[in-house]
């Protein structure tokens, strides 16, 4: 079965594969530490791992977006800041 019609690429493949592997992560994170029970962060909203990973991931993509629209690639730079602000997500948000 050919995929030419997606344009299916190597980065375009390994980012789908990144997002199953975050989905995977969570379902086995709260399997074995059930509860993630919602917090009150620095937004001052309630959220829940899921709501984190959602804020982590819709934001990594306006970083890559804006990154794109400044600089063009390489992208290994903004890889750094997307990294670091799902880290905060995690942590603070």
């Amino acid at each position: 079965m050919s995929l030419s019609w997606m344009a299916w690429t190597g980065p375009t493949a390994a980012f789908f594969i990144f997002i199953a592997i975050c989905l995977v992560a969570m379902a086995v994170w709260e399997r074995l530490v059930p509860g993630g029970s919602p917090r009150r962060g620095v937004l001052g909203i309630d959220t829940t791992r899921g709501d984190r990973l959602f804020i982590s991931l819709l934001g990594s993509a306006f970083i890559f977006l804006a990154w794109l629209g400044f600089f063009g690639t390489p992208l290994w730079i903004p890889l750094g800041f997307a990294i670091a602000y799902g880290i905060v997500v995690f942590r603070w948000v």
